[in-house]
């Protein structure tokens, strides 16, 4: 066998091994953290692009992200059980995938030198370096995450948004504990979380450039079709499936939570989602499931 025959199968192996995550459809196994594989249906944009959040070697949970607004517009993952720790001691990542298309596969850490084809199509760290009003607010909480890595891989700047800082530690936090501990009390099977944003056009500029759109709603709704028949009717009414918005405001209003139909309701009123939008396949119910 000649070099240059050696050449073209190695050539051919970095391409079948070395893959984008950036992809056309997710793919069997980033499905999985979508309720019945389907992912939210109704949001469809040449901007957005959708990603397998990948950490350590495995798949993490699955992110649509704008590239023209630098934001996800979802991450949706499967809820842990957890005692809602946080691990703080994670370097901010970014999505190789979405500079190049022979990006890595994973997320990584910044390097010292952000290059320009970074900053074209994501959220770099000096977008929220000289930010007064906002602080970078996750989708994917870690403390709805159990295992290390899951927690770690909450921290890539293509799963949070900028958040005003008294919402993002007050209303907001408090409904993300809400939910771990309704999640963590009665949910027995699988849990499946879907948090977005809407925007308006406001933006974090830098240099004069708007960088990255400020979210004026953030909501979020989950999906347990395995739930303790047995729980008080206030905790087992929320179940199969419930959801809430809350306004990304300093002094705004209390998280209001809903069902996940009043959610879409409010969501084809407020943002770009059409008239087919469905967070969850057929409104999270199941037949499959034998209630006790």
């Amino acid at each position: 066998m000649d070099h240059r025959t050696v050449l073209q199968l190695f050539l051919h192996f970095l391409l079948v091994t070395v893959r984008s995550d950036v992809q056309n459809d997710f793919s069997e196994e980033c499905r999985e953290f979508m309720y019945m594989g389907t992912a939210p249906q109704g949001l469809e944009n040449r901007s957005l692009k959708k990603i397998c959040q990948r950490y350590n070697g495995k798949p993490r949970y699955v992110t649509l992200y704008d590239v023209v607004d630098h934001i996800p517009v979802y991450s949706a993952y499967t809820f842990k059980r957890s005692d809602g720790s946080k691990k703080v001691d994670v370097p901010w990542m970014y999505e190789p995938q979405l500079s190049a298309s022979s990006g890595s596969g994973e997320m990584q850490p910044f390097p010292s030198n952000v290059h320009d084809s970074f900053s074209d199509t994501q959220a770099v760290l000096e977008d929220y370096s000289n930010t007064v009003d906002f602080e970078r607010g996750h989708l994917n909480p870690d403390e709805h995450q159990a295992h290390p890595d899951d927690k770690a891989a909450t921290y890539t700047l293509t799963n949070v948004v900028p958040q005003v800082r008294d919402f993002n530690i007050g209303h907001w936090k408090q409904q993300e504990h809400i939910v771990r501990r309704r999640l963590n009390n009665y949910c027995r099977g699988t849990a499946y979380v879907v948090t977005g944003v809407t925007t308006s056009g406001r933006m974090i500029r830098r240099y004069n450039i708007d960088r990255v759109a400020v979210p004026t709603y953030l909501w979020s709704a989950y999906c347990c079709v395995d739930y303790d028949h047995n729980a008080p009717f206030d905790e087992r009414s929320k179940f199969p499936a419930f959801a809430s918005h809350g306004l990304n405001e300093k002094g705004g209003t209390e998280v209001e939570e809903m069902s996940v139909q009043e959610l879409e309701d409010f969501l084809k009123r407020s943002t770009f989602v059409d008239k087919r939008f469905q967070i969850f396949f057929e409104n999270c119910e199941s037949n499959s499931v034998v209630k006790t």
